[in-house]
């Protein structure tokens, strides 16, 4: 056992003499010295000029070894950098030696060494003074050897393929790793236009660059009054808010365009494309908004489009043959793309997301709705607890006749007629709108099974449907106007708007000239005047949709004018009264 343990303490000392000799042999402090590289080509001030057609040249340099006192090996770094300059731990460029850094010598590639002086600001096509720096590396020990160099940069500067944005004014801030990507624009062969545009969000009083990579190195473009430079004073604008920014490298030029608002336009949305319901802006180039939509009445699908700023020249479209990607109207010809507006299938309320960000823009409709469990055979409207209608059913859709609800009065949705059946109840208020007085107006709706009573906004005889199988409705009424014009100039008509009256009427008192014409309007679904064959100059009588021409007023003077109409908007009565 002795002679194991005595065996281990030998070898252990044995050891540790080893490793201290060896340490000392390692030991970098004062016991040698690092010659400097004597360099030998390329001589000072030889001038290197870089050809566009010949960019994967190979420029070489060499030198003579440098030496270590103590026998140690050395490994070198090629630096190329501004005249003058002594900061050896950030150089325009650098690159290892030829063998992985244990050669006297090194290449650099033309398009690299191009690329390298663009990114440091140097002239494209114009001859730079630089200097070249062999560093030679032992252990914690370097030397440096250094000469001019003239440079002629490729005559056309380089273009990115791609931009960024950081800054303080940006929503990612200085942080240039999460810069903004920049959509990169392209024509109709797919070739690059060099156009950029990015949608986000801007602060008032900070500034923002424009980056060609999202790490240093990059070329970082900035500038003024609309004209855009490399290196140039880092941009600002003069109010917070949501922009779109474009950034043109044909002309070197760039634009702010404030963005008020992204909205839904089309046939889905109240006053249908007359009507305009803003998106609110989330944040990283994503609008959002929850809104009921509506394929409109008679119609088996509904349209829309995103429009920007209610300017008919800035509007999104979907690309034809995708699932959701879009298009500016005013871009897709230039680019050879087909477009189409948004189809809409199915009412309902939806969550609308506009994602702008990235190099494709898309949006996406994520329906909230939970159907009934299933299709009743009858539906009845009940007001406060009494039937006061029934609805008639075609497929999953119940629909009804023009009603004339009341607002105050608590209504309901039941399968029986009695009340004792299965309860449907809808959370929206019947009517409610930011724009009441349009001719027809219409809107979504939504609708769950349970008990549960609504309400109407204002007194109007509204159309409701209801369609199970999507747990989707809709309601709808008209305004009516009193159409007046002298025969012999249409264009020069007033229409004046009626009030409604519960149940089932419309008045107004206006000034009418005599011999002019009159017509009782909802341009243009609701047209009532004068049956065929009926009497166009009485004060009162039968009205139909599609009528003739009423020419009753024989005095010019003040008149009251009332109408009352029929359930399904085809027949009416109506009375002129001289005030």
């Amino acid at each position: 056992m002795k002679k194991y343990y005595s065996y281990i303490l030998i070898c252990l000392s044995v050891f540790g003499l080893l490793s201290c000799e060896n340490d000392d042999n390692l030991d970098p402090i004062g016991n040698w010295e690092l010659s400097q590289p004597e360099l030998i080509s390329p001589e000072e001030g030889e001038e290197l000029l870089l050809q566009e057609d010949r960019a994967n040249e190979k420029f070489y340099f060499e030198w003579q070894e440098a030496v270590s006192t103590a026998g140690f090996q050395v490994r070198y770094e090629l630096q190329i950098d501004t005249l003058g300059s002594e900061d050896h731990d950030s150089p325009i460029i650098s690159v290892k030696s030829d063998n992985n850094g244990k050669a006297t010598s090194a290449s650099i590639q033309a398009s690299d060494l191009d690329l390298a002086l663009s990114y440091a600001g140097y002239p494209a096509n114009e001859s730079s003074e630089l200097e070249w720096t062999v560093v030679a590396i032992c252990q914690d020990t370097k030397t440096y050897a250094t000469r001019t160099l003239s440079v002629t940069r490729f005559e056309n500067e380089y273009v990115p393929n791609q931009l960024f944005i950081a800054g303080s004014a940006t929503e990612v801030g200085n942080d240039i790793s999460a810069a903004i990507p920049m959509r990169h624009l392209q024509n109709a062969s797919g070739a690059s236009t060099s156009i950029f545009e990015a949608y986000t969000s801007l602060e008032a009083g900070q500034t923002f660059s424009i980056y060609s990579r999202q790490e240093l190195p990059a070329h970082i473009y900035g500038g003024e009054e609309g004209v855009i430079e490399k290196n140039g004073t880092p941009i600002a604008v003069e109010e917070s808010g949501e922009y779109r920014i474009t950034v043109n490298l044909n002309d070197n030029t760039y634009s702010l365009w404030k963005i008020e608002h992204w909205s839904i336009v089309g046939s889905v949305i109240p006053n249908a494309w007359d009507g305009d319901e803003p998106l609110e802006y989330m944040g990283n180039g994503v609008w959002e908004t929850t809104i009921f939509l509506t394929v409109p009445n008679g119609e088996s699908t509904g349209a829309f489009v995103f429009r920007a700023n209610q300017d008919w020249g800035y509007l999104l479209k979907r690309i034809q043959g995708t699932s959701n990607e879009l298009y500016m109207e005013s871009q897709a010809g230039e680019a050879g793309i087909n477009i189409e507006d948004i189809p809409l299938n199915n009412s309902g309320e939806f969550t609308v997301t506009l994602d702008l960000s990235g190099d494709t823009y898309t949006y996406n409709l994520e329906s909230n709705l939970s159907a009934p469990s299933e299709t009743p055979s009858s539906l009845f409207l009940l007001e406060n607890g009494t039937s006061i209608a029934q609805f008639s059913l075609e497929g999953d859709t119940f629909t009804s006749a023009y009603l004339p609800l009341q607002a105050g009065v608590s209504y309901s949705l039941n399968s029986a007629e009695d009340g004792t059946g299965t309860s449907y109840f809808t959370s929206n208020i019947i009517g409610a709108t930011d724009s009441p007085d349009g001719d027809s107006v219409a809107a979504g709706m939504s609708f769950v099974e349970g008990p549960g009573e609504f309400s109407v906004d204002h007194d109007q005889a509204y159309k409701l449907t209801f369609n199970f199988a999507t747990g989707s409705g809709s309601w709808q009424y008209y305004n009516l106007k009193l159409f007046h014009w002298d025969p012999s100039n249409w264009d020069g008509r007033n229409e004046f708007a009626m009030t409604y009256v519960h149940p089932m009427q419309f008045t107004t008192t206006q000034n009418l000239e005599a011999g002019y014409n009159l017509k009782f309007n909802s341009p243009w679904d609701v047209q009532f005047g004068t049956p065929e064959g009926g009497d166009n100059s009485v004060m009162s009588g039968a009205l139909v949709n599609g009528g003739g021409d009423l020419n009753p007023i024989t005095q010019s003077g003040s008149y009251q004018a009332n109408i009352t109409v029929d359930s399904t908007y085809s027949n009416a009565t109506f009375e002129i009264i001289a005030e």
